[in-house]
């Protein structure tokens, strides 16, 4: 892994499945879970990221797995600033260092909630601290102009939050978030497959069913996998088939959660930047939960507008967030107004 030097400047997204670190050569440097093991006894840490998720539903009771970042806001303080700390030393090495960090965050979050990712970023050793909304990140990330006075649409389908809004000059018109998201789908799947089957699975084995065969739209040809996990009624382990119609009706509630609330967020926009929509591209979906299939059509069909999915969706608001440091020095200096960024710090 390449190590940065004193002072280099970091991207960082912070998201309630997976911490994304974005460095100077413009590239993601290191890709984790959002995830902390810990012995319930001693309150020591045990493992990070991929080594915590691994033990997910494989450790006894006194070691628990926790996600400290939870639908876009940090749940635990603490535990986001022991895996912060570690991740940035994972890519800087263990050396003195005094980066400067833009980090993004859903739109709607409060000065206390800020506040707390401020707080976090400057105890892993950063020395100023840059905010951007997820939906400015991920438009960037996707490639779109957003310093021009005309509308553009993003809605970022995340693991934790669903985010979505009309940018306009560097910033957001108007914005609406949800808390119905990719962990949604694997929610609804598993208290799905729970009530039809008898059966009970775990959040890794949903998650690799969505990303097989999940669609909310019919699929051009039936496809179906194989299912293990617990009977609900015998408590033996059991096997069961289960097909891509199944998987449709399971995510019929979240998929139409987020067209409502799309729906929503076009009925706020004002009427100039609604109009932009119909000739400036119309919807970018970004975000991991934005590749289930069909959710491009379904939004489409649903708002009479053109949706395009971003290239390499799941890292959009990665990208946008390392994009977004070549703002820091320009709004110290002469663009304030104009900068998507809110700093803290000296």
């Amino acid at each position: 892994m390449k190590k940065l030097t004193i002072g280099m400047d970091v991207g960082i997204d912070l998201g309630s499945d997976t911490v994304k670190i974005y460095t100077h050569d413009r590239q993601i440097s290191l890709m984790e879970p959002t995830m902390v093991a810990v012995d319930r006894d001693t309150d020591e840490i045990l493992a990070f990221g991929s080594d915590a998720r691994q033990m997910l539903g494989r450790t006894p009771e006194r070691i628990a797995v926790i996600s400290p970042v939870q639908h876009g806001r940090i749940h635990n303080f603490s535990l986001t600033e022991t895996m912060l700390t570690a991740y940035v030393r994972e890519v800087c090495g263990n050396r003195i260092f005094m980066p400067r960090v833009v980090v993004c965050v859903p739109s709607g979050v409060s000065e206390v909630e800020k506040r707390e990712v401020v707080e976090s970023l400057r105890a892993a050793g950063a020395r100023k601290v840059c905010l951007i909304e997820t939906v400015v990140a991920a438009a960037l990330g996707a490639g779109l102009d957003i310093s021009r006075p005309c509308g553009c649409m993003v809605c970022d389908i995340g693991a934790g939050t669903t985010d979505i809004g009309v940018i306009s000059i560097n910033g957001t018109a108007v914005s609406h978030w949800i808390n119905y998201a990719g962990n949604s789908f694997n929610e609804a799947l598993i208290e799905f497959i729970a009530s039809r089957h008898d059966l009970v699975i775990g959040p890794q084995t949903a998650e690799l069913i969505k990303r097989e065969i999940g669609c909310v739209i019919p699929r051009e040809a039936v496809l179906t996998v194989t299912v293990k996990g617990r009977h609900f009624r015998t408590g033996m382990p059991h096997m069961i088939r289960i097909n891509s119609e199944d998987i449709m009706e399971a995510f019929e509630e979240p998929a139409v959660r987020i067209c409502r609330a799309v729906q929503h967020t076009l009925e706020e926009t004002p009427p100039a930047l609604a109009g932009d929509l119909l000739t400036n591209g119309g919807i970018t979906l970004t975000g991991g939960g934005a590749k289930i299939y069909g959710m491009d059509r379904l939004i489409a069909e649903r708002t009479k507008l053109n949706v395009n999915l971003a290239q390499d969706p799941e890292i959009c608001v990665a990208l946008g967030t390392g994009k977004a440091i070549q703002f820091i020095d320009t709004r110290d200096k002469f663009e304030k107004e104009t900068s998507p960024l809110d700093v803290f710090g000296a």
